[in-house]
């Protein structure tokens, strides 16, 4: 008997329309059926939309079923009486743990699960201990969980999990938010306990962790696409590319058809990485020095005497694990924190003498943070849009120019989208939205902020093709900050590399990723394609390991005839 069956199920969520009468918005899960036996890994993958996180949060009761029915060991989620011995069985853990961490104090965090249980103190003390060593963060027991970075946030939700004692846990894109350590040390704990028989639930976009599952579940449109193992499923490419998804990277390569570009809409390939950029700054940073709480206890110095330029016109690449200083300091890019000392010069103008003032400093450099679509508010598309520019004076006719032009710069029809309420759009184009927000106030310098995060491989990919579409259009200097080393490298002229709030190195993407020991030295990691031809050299010692695109990658192996 499977531990967790799902019948005939389906979910729908309403609205309310013009006449007060709940109708419905959307179906989010359509007429799904599966069986999760006890002790197994399963993956759920899909496009944004497609109905994941949904089922996730029916597996324990968060979602109640419009129809159809979800029984965890015999028990239906819908019996009221019942939830609580539901939910000490199956345990969450989300994308983002600043929305789960309840307590500002680590060990109260962890033992938050097991009160609401009623489990006894003494109990409760032993599990606590129990869970953070589990995780590795038992040194950490009496911290503050503010203080603590992405990777470790994500840890002591997952202690807060384990601590329940529960016999299933579903992580609901648990590395979505962090960097290549986080990312690879929350993978090695999932894995860790399902091999002391934890069945574990796995929702992501990353097809490299749903790789390590026994079995992946594809959704889309609300059903299942697709219920295999990882060996027949990346044995089909045509279903994953229907899916909307895309292959792990060794399997792409392997698969890889001559002349076919497989690279992210070949956004930047081999020689354009080398160009040489214009003189002109854009952007000059002198010893730029930061402290947090100067003066007191807690006094932490986030950036360190730091100093760069970047070209008018360019793309640079922003790196640096979780914690490493990289939002500290773009956020003196426009103003919003002043350093403690050195200069930003934007252009001839320093931006931090006191003497410029605020609005005049957003006009030249626009900054859209990661998630960006959280600051969306108004009721239509061309109204969020036009908020900025109407801020800054604009109005008339040049407004709605103005709205009109960054609206399609982003990749979207003004004319079917302009009306429509941003909150009943999808992910990826609730984000063109937000980013169009930002363009529209016609900045020089466009700072983005992790702009794929958490997003589908199709949304992804359509998000660095409208990136490139504004750097054409627009010809504005960008800073492109992400986790993803294969955006990285495909995307910037030049890369930043940011660790304990110093500029460790900068260069042209194939300078930076050539020191792939000193990279990894500090938690980061260079893209999957380079760490394989690093592999490939020790076999075929004629080969240029020096490779950070997938297209270079298969033009190189087919130069010295080498199949995989």
């Amino acid at each position: 008997m499977s531990f967790i069956s799902v019948r005939n199920l389906i979910v729908d969520f309403k609205r309310v329309d013009e006449d007060g009468k709940e109708v419905l918005a959307t179906r989010a899960i359509d007429g799904v059926s599966l069986d999760i036996e006890k002790g197994s890994f399963v993956a759920v993958v899909g496009m944004n939309g497609s109905g994941k996180s949904t089922l996730a949060k029916c597996l324990n009761g968060l979602i109640v079923p419009t129809s159809g029915e979800v029984v965890v060991d015999g028990m239906n989620t819908t019996d009221e009486s019942k939830i609580w011995d539901v939910r000490k069985r199956i345990a969450m853990v989300f994308q983002n743990p600043d929305n789960q961490i309840v307590s500002s104090i680590v060990e109260d965090d962890v033992a938050f699960g097991p009160e609401n249980l009623g489990v006894d103190p003494d109990e409760i003390r032993k599990r606590v201990d129990e869970a953070l060593q589990r995780v590795d963060m038992y040194d950490c027991k009496d911290k503050g969980a503010h203080m603590l970075s992405g990777g470790q946030k994500q840890r002591i939700a997952i202690a807060g999990a384990v601590a329940m004692r529960p016999e299933c846990i579903v992580f609901d894109e648990p590395t979505a938010m962090l960097d290549p350590r986080g990312r690879q040390q929350v993978l090695e704990i999932i894995r860790d306990l399902n091999a002391n028989g934890i069945t574990a639930v796995l929702i992501t976009h990353y097809m490299e962790e749903a790789m390590q599952a026994d079995r992946i579940i594809v959704m889309k449109d609300g059903k299942i696409f697709s219920d295999s193992t990882p060996n027949e499923l990346f044995s089909n490419v045509e279903l994953i590319e229907s899916a909307g998804l895309e292959m792990p990277t060794r399997l792409a390569l392997k698969n890889a058809k001559p002349g076919r570009s497989i690279s992210v809409e070949n956004v930047k390939t081999g020689t354009v990485l080398e160009k040489n950029v214009p003189v002109r700054n854009g952007l000059k940073v002198q010893n730029l020095r930061y402290v947090y709480n100067s003066g007191m206890p807690g006094e932490t110095v986030a950036i360190d005497d730091m100093s760069f330029d970047i070209a008018e016109g360019s793309i640079c690449g922003v790196i640096g694990h979780t914690g490493s200083g990289k939002s500290t300091m773009l956020q003196h890019l426009n103003g919003l924190l002043k350093p403690n000392e050195g200069e930003v010069y934007v252009g001839e103008t320093c931006i931090t003498d006191g003497k410029t003032k605020l609005v005049d400093i957003r006009r030249k450099v626009g900054l859209v943070f990661q998630y960006p679509e959280y600051q969306l508010f108004e009721e239509t598309v061309a109204k969020d849009v036009a908020f900025g520019p109407k801020n800054l004076g604009i109005t008339g006719d040049e407004l709605d120019e103005t709205v009109k032009k960054s609206i399609e710069i982003v990749g979207l029809n003004y004319d079917k989208i302009k009306d429509a309420s941003p909150f009943e759009l999808s992910g990826g184009m609730k984000r063109r939205v937000a980013i169009a927000g930002v363009i529209a106030m016609k900045p020089k310098i466009l700072i983005l902020d992790e702009p794929t995060a958490g997003l589908d491989p199709r949304a992804h990919r359509e998000v660095l093709k409208m990136v490139r579409n504004i750097h054409e259009e627009m010809g504005i200097t960008i800073i492109f900050v992400s986790h993803n080393m294969r955006d990285i490298a495909e995307m910037s002229d030049k890369v930043l590399v940011i660790n304990k709030g110093k500029l460790m190195m900068e260069g042209t993407p194939r300078e930076v990723f050539a020191r792939k020991d000193e990279l990894e030295s500090v938690g980061l990691t260079v893209p999957e394609v380079r760490t394989i031809m690093a592999e490939l050299k020790d076999k075929y010692p004629q080969i240029n390991e020096n490779i950070l695109t997938l297209d270079e990658a298969v033009k190189e192996l087919e130069k010295h005839n080498i199949k995989l």
